[in-house]
């Protein structure tokens, strides 16, 4: 959806999220355990960012549905 639409723009947002997945795949292949204590806090940051932007993204979805619901998943 674009801007225009009416939208978010995610753009930005996905290339930050895909620059920390491919950032934190680097880090663990190159620690040996025990992982840094400071990274793993790091790491806890982002996984909680990107549950809220998950949750966030869905409620958009949701708002343009007719009973105001994410649908459920196929898997």
């Amino acid at each position: 959806m674009s801007e225009e639409q009416g939208g978010p723009v995610l753009g930005s947002t996905l290339a930050e999220w895909l620059k920390a997945r491919e950032e934190t795949k680097l880090h663990l292949r190159s620690v040996a355990p025990p992982v840094d204590p400071i990274w793993v806090q790091r790491l806890a940051d982002l996984l909680a960012t990107e549950r809220s932007w998950q949750d966030q993204y869905t409620d958009l979805i949701a708002l343009g549905r007719h009973d105001q619901r994410f649908p459920p998943s196929n898997r």
